[in-house]
């Protein structure tokens, strides 16, 4: 027998709170009303060199009739190792149809990423770390932080070129500024249509000195691909963790396409928690909505 809605409700709000509490400050709520979340994966190590972040929508089916729908981000997670990876995520769900599945999902990631830490893959490049955490640093450490500004711009050379200067600079734009107890969020868009233009417009954004001055500059693009009917799309964190695969997320459902959205964020020494998210989920799509590329109308939906 079919298991009701408000039985399949039950099961999802059981499961979310069970996660919260196994979890704790590695498990995040995108949007509650959604059903959108995120958490953080890592390889166990007191000093971590593999980290996943898997962002998952729990759809009304789930979990006795339909999968989640998720999302893994990692700068170093390609090709072979995505669909390596999506695989085995499949792979369990198909083998407990009808089960809640995310602890079952993250303790496989995180078994992935403790074998390659005991591997010999090398280490990935990693960059700076949000400085929100761990509350327990202290406001001293947290306002002498400076950050590695050329770190966001090195990324995009796994994907372009090295030499872009016939690639046009896209007419840049930007949002008007959020401010929270003493933090500024900004966000800038830009027309992109390759990865080349892309990292154009991060570096061009990097030459004003108070966007490179920034505690953070978050961005997320996608692209189009016409001939594969397909997107291009990727996403940075630039040290405020999983920052970059929620507003990738947050294009992926307003649908757009074609476009690069970066998020600075200057902190102010008073700790924000989740309303970081929250604010700069907003300024993207305030500057998307000013811009054209979604209907001031639309908000979150669930994926069909």
């Amino acid at each position: 027998m079919a298991a009701s809605e408000e039985e399949t409700a039950q099961q999802q709000i059981d499961e979310i709170e069970a996660l919260s509490s196994i979890y704790g400050d590695d498990w995040c709520v995108v949007d509650e009303d959604e059903k959108i979340y995120c958490i953080k994966i890592n390889d166990c190590l007191d000093q971590p060199k593999w980290t996943v972040c898997l962002q998952v929508i729990l759809p009304p089916g789930y979990p006795t009739a339909e999968p989640p729908i998720y999302q893994l981000n990692a700068p170093w997670l390609r090709g072979q190792d995505y669909m390596e990876l999506a695989n085995s995520l499949e792979e369990i769900y198909v083998q407990n149809l009808g089960e809640s599945i995310l602890y079952l999902w993250v303790e496989k990631i995180r078994e992935v990423l403790i074998e390659k830490a005991q591997s010999s893959d090398p280490e990935p490049d990693f960059k700076k770390t949000s400085e929100e955490v761990d509350e327990d640093d202290g406001d001293d450490f947290l306002l002498d932080y400076q950050p590695v500004l050329e770190d966001p711009i090195k990324m995009l050379n796994y994907v372009t070129p090295e030499s872009h200067e016939d690639e046009e600079l896209p007419p840049i734009h930007h949002g008007n500024p959020i401010t929270d107890r003493r933090s500024t969020f900004q966000a800038h868009l830009a027309p992109v249509v390759t990865p080349r233009q892309v990292k154009r417009v991060v570096e061009k954004l990097y030459e004003n000195k108070k966007i490179a001055s920034a505690t953070h500059n978050i961005y997320a693009y996608r692209i189009y691909c016409e001939d594969k009917q397909t997107f291009l799309q990727d996403c940075e964190d630039d040290g405020e963790t999983a920052a970059g695969g929620r507003l990738l997320h947050l294009m992926q459902i307003l649908n757009v396409h074609n476009v690069l959205v970066v998020v600075s964020r200057w902190y102010g020494g008073i700790l924000l928690g989740p309303d970081r998210f929250k604010h700069i989920n907003n300024c993207a799509r305030n500057i998307l909505v000013e811009y054209n590329y979604v209907h001031s109308a639309v908000s979150f939906c669930h994926l069909e």
